[in-house]
């Protein structure tokens, strides 16, 4: 993926949802990367581009959808690795399984900024973020590494969400049993 930003939109509703998809769309050159109703009844969008449109298509999305926007996020320089993460397509090799860093938030546009954040502060290895699909409508970041490394990364998630509220839990396993990633490998 060679998107420059990456832009975010969770709703309260599906219905607008749709209608702020259509606007952004519409509104710049960006390309789709997620669109559907997620748990509790929300709706998000997921878009990237150059930042100028990723912008553009934002400013638009908020317009439209008003009182029903619940977060948002644009990240120009967006982390790579949040894309696959994303995609939940990454598999570990053994030699890639260390200390576990789990982060969960309690939106999907918070769980985005903690795995950038994440990504951008140490060098691990974001194997799955999980955005507000089937557990209430949160969000979930797994990531592995050195014990130092995940620390420092999930310290940096934990930093980003700290005024906002959507941190739910954020855990370090310095030593997790190998099961903990049997879906993963």
């Amino acid at each position: 993926m060679n998107a420059t930003a990456v832009g975010a939109i969770e709703l309260s509703s599906v219905g607008v949802g749709y209608q702020v998809q259509d606007a952004l769309m519409k509104a710049a050159s960006t390309t789709l990367i997620i669109a559907r109703t997620v748990c509790s009844g929300k709706y998000l969008v997921v878009f990237s581009g150059n930042i100028a449109n990723v912008e553009a298509a934002m400013e638009t999305a908020e317009t439209v959808g008003g009182v029903s926007v619940i977060d948002r996020l644009v990240v120009a320089n967006v982390h790579p690795a949040l894309f696959p993460a994303m995609a939940q397509s990454v598999v570990l090799s053994p030699e890639e399984i260390g200390a576990l860093g789990v982060v969960e938030t309690y939106s999907a546009v918070s769980a985005m900024v903690a795995a950038d954040y994440a990504a951008k502060a140490a060098d691990v290895t974001l194997f799955r973020l999980s955005l507000a699909m089937a557990m209430g409508g949160k969000g979930l970041l797994l990531l592995t590494g050195s014990l130092a490394s995940v620390e420092a990364a999930v310290e940096a998630a934990k930093n980003a969400l700290k005024d906002g509220g959507l941190l739910a839990s954020a855990v370090v396993l310095a030593r997790p049993e190998r099961e903990l990633f049997t879906d993963y490998i």
